[in-house]
């Protein structure tokens, strides 16, 4: 609060007043020794609003959390400057004005107060960059908090979109089919099958997998799916050579490709092209907007899930693209 701090500022600047008064006592007849601390309450209330000045406008252009050293080496400095200047033109004032100094003691004060008025502005530096690294270090524990619950919520929902009854009915009946028809091809399901879950099992406290171990695990999710829709799905990938060790949350393509078959027909007469491709450090998912004959209602939950995990390791934005006839999600990759 405003008012517990302007206190603090009359509290020190009546002190330094006390302080140079003990070190250097001055007595002249009719001087009153209010004036004293009223100058030295006024100057110590302009000089630590001038430093906070400097402070709020090095802010817009040298951050003191990436760029601690410079912002030092550039601010005590000026803060320094301000002070001892401030202070040499308020004392001469003084001498004018209020109190002539004595010869034998005008120097000795005027060096004083500066000095004591520099130590004031290095102390009050040091003071306001405790204060900012420990509302940095708060700060910092509140999100990584956050995060924890944000990122339990969201392997959650990775469990719900995943282990679903529909999910798990449809590759049943799948199987079931598949156990009359084509035994090796069964058998071969049953192992894509276990890949699928062995994968959600394993990666279900991992925030973030390699391009490449996810697209190992959308190798088996797609089989599925394929075994399931044969001809009417197909999967168009084009991967670049070094985009495979990139970074990415676990399952997010999974969802994504889950998203484009949730809203969309997937019939003979529709047979629906999912590509999946990256340029540029991004990984893009693209399918043609074939609304369902009975649509489900979209939450979005799926598209939000990913834009709240990717937040926490990137300030690049998921984009997504609707022109009428192709629905475009572009994911960022994150460096190793």
């Amino acid at each position: 609060m405003n008012w517990i701090k302007y206190i603090i500022m009359i509290a020190v600047g009546a002190l330094i007043a006390l302080a140079i008064d003990a070190i250097i006592p001055f007595n002249r007849p009719n001087h009153d020794h209010l004036y004293d601390y009223l100058f030295s309450i006024a100057l110590t209330i302009f000089i630590w609003e001038g430093t906070l000045f400097i402070d709020r406008k090095l802010n817009n252009r040298i951050s003191w959390v990436t760029n601690t050293f410079n912002r030092v080496i550039i601010q005590l400095p000026l803060s320094i400057a301000f002070s001892a200047l401030t202070i040499y033109g308020v004392m001469i004032l003084y001498n004018t004005y209020v109190c002539v100094l004595p010869n034998d003691l005008e120097s000795t004060l005027f060096k004083t107060s500066i000095i004591i008025g520099t130590l004031f502005s290095i102390i009050l530096l040091g003071v306001e960059i405790s204060v900012l690294f420990l509302n940095q270090w708060k700060s910092s524990l509140a999100e990584v908090e956050k995060y924890k619950s944000e990122s339990l919520s969201a392997q959650l929902q990775n469990l719900k979109n995943q282990v679903n009854p529909h999910f798990l009915f449809n590759n049943m009946s799948v199987l079931s089919s598949l156990v009359y028809k084509d035994q090796d091809k069964a058998v071969e399901f049953i192992n894509q099958l276990s890949k699928v879950y062995r994968y959600l099992l394993d990666n279900k406290d991992t925030e973030l997998v390699s391009l490449k171990t996810e697209l190992e695990f959308i190798d088996s999710y797609t089989y599925l799916l394929q075994i399931r829709f044969d001809t009417n799905i197909k999967f168009d990938f084009n991967i670049s050579a070094e985009a495979p060790n990139d970074l990415m949350p676990p399952m997010a393509l999974q969802m994504l490709i889950e998203n484009c078959i949730k809203h969309n027909e997937v019939s003979s007469d529709q047979p629906l092209t999912i590509t999946i491709s990256t340029f540029e450090k991004t990984l893009i998912v693209k399918n043609p907007i074939q609304p369902r004959s009975l649509s489900e209602t979209s939450s979005g939950t799926g598209l939000q899930n990913i834009k709240a995990r990717y937040k926490y390791f990137t300030s690049t934005p998921i984009e997504i693209i609707n022109d009428t006839k192709f629905f475009i999600v572009k994911i960022p990759l994150l460096k190793p």
